[in-house]
């Protein structure tokens, strides 16, 4: 199966990035940044910018692409390569789109005391340091989407 193609993006500001409490599958329950899939035809970059857009009301001034993320397991709809942005000036006013969850900024600080998801409390550190380098690695998940390795590369 091919994989399906996301994108994920992390706004800062004055030390807090904007977060989504997600309200339904994939990630319910969980605080995760704004994104989803790209549509066909287009780039990781123009749907970041879009997600984020729709999601959020923000226009993105910035777009740094931080981290590329495989997520394999051996189930059919859970194979995944997700782009990971930060973005750090931005404009517009927060109109929350309530079909895909809460937003709320969140201290980058307090981040890995909040439920996120398995995978991002690896690389949620590293992709948001932009001191840091490009993020790659590939999350490999059992039948029941229990993360089992990870592959930094």
């Amino acid at each position: 199966m091919k994989p399906i193609l996301a994108t994920m993006v992390y706004c800062i500001k004055d030390g807090d990035v904007l977060l989504m409490l997600r309200n339904k599958e994939p990630n319910l329950g969980l605080w995760v940044g704004p994104g989803g899939k790209l549509e066909p035809g287009e780039s990781p970059y123009d749907c970041a910018k879009r997600e984020l857009y729709e999601e959020t009301g923000l226009e993105v001034n910035d777009l740094y692409f931080r981290g590329l993320i495989t997520e394999i397991s051996p189930r059919p709809d859970w194979q995944w390569l997700m782009f990971l942005y930060v973005a750090t000036e931005f404009s517009g006013t927060i109109v929350e789109d309530k079909r895909e969850g809460r937003l709320s900024w969140c201290s980058l600080s307090e981040v890995m005391q909040l439920p996120i998801p398995e995978a991002d409390s690896v690389f949620f550190e590293k992709v948001t340091n932009i001191n840091m380098p490009f993020y790659q690695a590939k999350f490999v998940y059992d039948s029941e989407l229990n993360l089992v390795n990870v592959v930094e590369q």
